[in-house]
This record gives structure tokens, sequence and C-alpha cells, in this order.
């Protein structure tokens, strides 16, 4: 079953393996009455039907423009095995790795104690909130240091860098310096994952090869 989740400005997003869009825009054609042209632009693809339907992808590939349904040097790019590194955080844990062809090559993940807000009021409530954040603190500093040792030194021979998990908790992270170079090469998704472990690893390296299709109907 594909993920789907809804984009702003109306519309949905799919998340699909390469080795279903051609079938998967074949059956958007059915469903919109045809395809009426294909543009590759700079920065994505943008395939409209007969009805004004639209079905976008963002990659970098050849510009172009063609009627009908044309995407052979999209598939091409994208089937292309590629060296994906993968950041997901958590506030309670980290892992982090580097990815071939949907498959995890080199790896790392721990966790962390962090407490829940404590809803409590007064002095305790103080005195826990600052516990967290310091629980916080060692938590995410760890994960910077184990990004730095996995990834930081290998960036030059990676094509993309997928990011996954709690946005506030990778944000702290971009800060570093030390993860300029790692954040650059980063897309801009960010993979909804539950809390890092091996295994959630696993599924991201698979999710990393997969493009997004926004539908516009």
């Amino acid at each position: 079953m594909a993920k789907v989740r809804s984009v702003p400005g109306g519309g949905r997003a799919v998340e699909l393996q390469p080795e279903r869009l051609q079938g998967w825009f074949e059956r958007f054609g059915e469903r919109h009455g045809g395809i009426h042209d294909t543009e590759i632009r700079e920065r994505d693809v943008v395939v409209t039907a007969k009805d004004g339907a639209r079905a976008e992808l963002v990659g970098e590939f050849e510009p172009g423009a063609w009627p009908g349904l044309e995407i052979g040097q999209v598939l091409e790019e994208l089937m292309r095995p590629k060296r994906i590194g993968l950041l997901l955080v958590r506030l309670g844990g980290h892992s982090i790795g580097i990815a071939v062809g949907g498959r995890v090559e080199v790896s790392t993940t721990d966790s962390h104690l962090v407490h829940g807000r404590n809803k409590a009021g007064g002095w305790s409530q103080q005195r826990f909130a600052r516990r967290r954040e310091g629980q916080a603190r060692v938590a995410l500093q760890a994960a910077a240091d184990d990004a730095v040792r996995v990834l930081a030194p290998r960036i030059g021979e990676l094509d993309a860098v997928v990011l996954g998990g709690d946005r506030q908790a990778l944000d702290v992270l971009r800060e570093d310096r030390r993860l300029a170079d790692v954040f650059a090469k980063a897309a801009d998704r960010v993979l909804d994952v539950a809390e890092p472990r091996r295994a959630v690893l696993d599924d991201a390296a698979v999710r990393a090869r997969a493009v997004e299709v926004v539908v516009r109907d």
C-alpha cells in the first residue's frame, strides 16, 4: 500500500518506489481521460492529464517536453543505484546509516532516556523541565556526534541524504557546524518514522529510494 499524505494548497502526495511509477502514471492517465503532455523542467517533472489534473515529482533530469506520457529518462535515473545517507532522529534516540539500493551497509543506533512533559505545576514542574532539557541535550549531542562520525567523512561519496523523525530535533542538529555539509545534501522531505531503531532504519533505506508524486485534481 502506497503512503499518501495531504499537501498544503490542496492535493495529495503519494510515495512510490521507482518500479511502480510507470504503471502508476498509466493508471493516472486512465482515470483522467488520458495524458496530455509531459514536461521535464530543471528540478521537477509535470505530467498533465487531458482533464487538467496534474501529477508532479521533484528531481533533476534533462529538460524537455513531449505529448503524452514520456518518463523513460526519469525512470532510468531513479532506478540507478544510489548511495544515500540516512539520518533519523527523535528525542529518545537516533539511527544513522548509509544505504545502497535500499540496503543498509553502515549504521549506528542509540537510545537515550528523555522524560515526557510534566503537567504538575510549581517548583517540581520547573525542576522536571530542567531535567528533561538536560536529557534532551545529551540525546541530541549523541546524535550529532554519531552523524559526524558516520556521515560527515563520507559525504563526498553520497548522492543524497534523507532525513527522518522529529523536525525540531533535526533543526537542533542542523545548527551544528560540523554537519553543514550533511544538511546541505539533504532532501527537503522528512520521513515520518517511529522511534529510530535498526529495523526502522532498514525501512527508511527502502523508502529513501521512493519518490513523492504530488497529485492535484
